[in-house]
């Protein structure tokens, strides 16, 4: 059935409405977005769709068609962040409603029901596209009018504060502002983003993303032990955030600091702003074949300056870049997830069979690739 016709089965009547956000896969700079830096993603064709009807009466109601279970009510009235974060995949919607109404607007409930084809735990953003969903479509149903960073920012602060994950605005800015055809050069300290042209089969080629299988959990810690580590270092380098590094004084900058984690987790950050800058350039330029070579540089920044990679990744870089493609990284949070191939188009399958066959002789699950074709953002269907 569709979602509409789930809606009515569920609750007994048609939605109000159907909205769709996107899934992302970020080509380039990673865990600056807290830093307040520079990042480059651009939104998947896998969405999550939500159709939903507003409430009056102060009830929240939460289905998900891909999770087992029924129907989970709340009162939006009481509303508070689980102690410890978590709560499952309702905290996302929820969170969002608490948001929304922490900031002075009113939510006065609703009946959601949700639908996606977002990988899960493949760190292309699965639940931002449920919180950034959840924000449009209550956005346009409360008559808010939020603009799309704010919606973004709400989203946020829904994730950090409620659900407990210290992620930046990337993702959500990603779902709720990227176009069709476009990358989203994205500057996170002020929200101010340009649209990117990245028309990949015009210049004949493709990104893969690359599906490892490993599931990660970034509230476990790892992802806050490094977000933790970057504000530690810009505070021993007397600035707000690390942004305020450029790379001309990373050198000095490096000196400064004794703590040899630290100083890694510096060295990714301000290098990879660069990254983003190069990228950009080279896009602009129309040298799209050239950022290859910037994302294999990111991917060993990311494997052995943060340490946030996995023998899997590595090893979808490692094969793809031996068959042939142009360039490859781990993309995400990392500790599992995904990774993206920049490859010509004509021997995408030839890569593709390549890292197949790594994994196999490693042991591994057969990974899921995939194109990534830069899609629209969040949506009223």
């Amino acid at each position: 059935m569709s979602p509409a016709a789930d809606f009515q089965a569920l609750y007994g009547t048609a939605p109000d409405g159907l909205w769709a956000a996107p899934g992302r896969v970020n080509l380039i700079g990673e865990y600056t977005d807290f830093n307040d830096g520079f990042v480059l993603p651009l939104a998947l064709p896998h969405t999550t769709v939500a159709a939903v009807s507003r409430r009056d009466d102060g009830v929240l109601r939460l289905h998900s068609a891909d999770v087992d279970g029924g129907i989970v009510q709340l009162d939006v009235a009481g509303l508070e962040p689980p102690p410890g974060g978590g709560g499952g995949w309702a905290a996302y919607p929820a969170g969002v409603v608490w948001a929304l109404r922490e900031a002075g607007h009113p939510v006065a409930g609703a009946d959601v029901h949700l639908t996606s084809t977002v990988p899960t735990g493949a760190g292309l953003s699965s639940s931002a596209a449920l919180e950034v969903v959840t924000a449009l479509a209550l956005n346009d149903l409360f008559g808010l009018g939020l603009s799309r960073p704010e919606l973004a920012r709400l989203a946020q602060r829904a994730e950090n504060a409620f659900v407990g994950v210290p992620c930046g605005v990337m993702d959500q800015m990603a779902s709720a502002c990227a176009e069709e055809g476009h990358a989203l050069h994205l500057d996170t300290r002020d929200l101010s983003y340009r649209q990117v042209p990245f028309d990949l089969a015009g210049e004949g080629l493709r990104l893969l993303v690359v599906d490892t299988r490993v599931k990660h959990a970034l509230g476990d810690g790892a992802y806050a032990e490094r977000r933790a580590g970057c504000e530690a270092g810009a505070r021993a380098l007397g600035v707000r955030t690390l942004r305020e590094v450029s790379a001309a004084h990373l050198p000095e900058a490096l000196g400064r600091l004794s703590d040899e984690t630290i100083r890694r987790y510096v060295r990714h950050v301000v290098s990879d702003n660069a990254r983003v800058e190069r990228t950009v350039a080279l896009l602009d330029a129309g040298a799209t074949r050239a950022v290859g070579t910037v994302l294999t540089e990111g991917h060993a920044s990311l494997r052995d300056d943060l340490r946030v990679s996995c023998p899997e990744l590595d090893l979808v870089v490692e094969a793809a870049n031996a068959a042939g493609a142009l360039g490859a990284r781990m993309t995400g949070g990392g500790f599992g997830g995904s990774a993206v191939v920049l490859v010509e188009t004509g021997r995408s399958e030839e890569v593709s069979a390549a890292v197949g066959k790594a994994f196999a002789e490693a042991g591994y699950a057969a990974p899921g690739i995939f194109p990534a074709v830069p899609s629209a953002g969040a949506r009223r269907l």
